[in-house]
């Protein structure tokens, strides 16, 4: 029996399939800009990895507009 791994946008919960080329990964990090300054939080994203889309903290992402959308959330929120 074959293991088939399923992934959803967090935005829009679109399923990811085998020929999706489009999809993002995307995730908050603490940044300190020098040793002495408090650290601010920072979104990154970059194009679908699969092993990194295992990781907890990594929203899954179909697209730009849902990666747009994501962003809009995160800046919204006072992160």
């Amino acid at each position: 029996m074959a293991f088939t791994e399923k992934f959803h946008c967090d935005v829009c919960s679109k399923a990811k399939s085998e020929e999706s080329v489009d999809w993002w990964l995307a995730w908050t990090e603490q940044l300190s800009p020098t040793p002495d300054t408090p650290t601010m939080p920072q979104l990154r994203f970059m194009p679908w990895n699969t092993l990194l889309s295992h990781e907890a903290e990594v929203r899954h992402l179909c697209g730009a507009r849902c990666a747009q959308t994501l962003m809009d959330r995160w800046m919204t929120s006072g992160a």
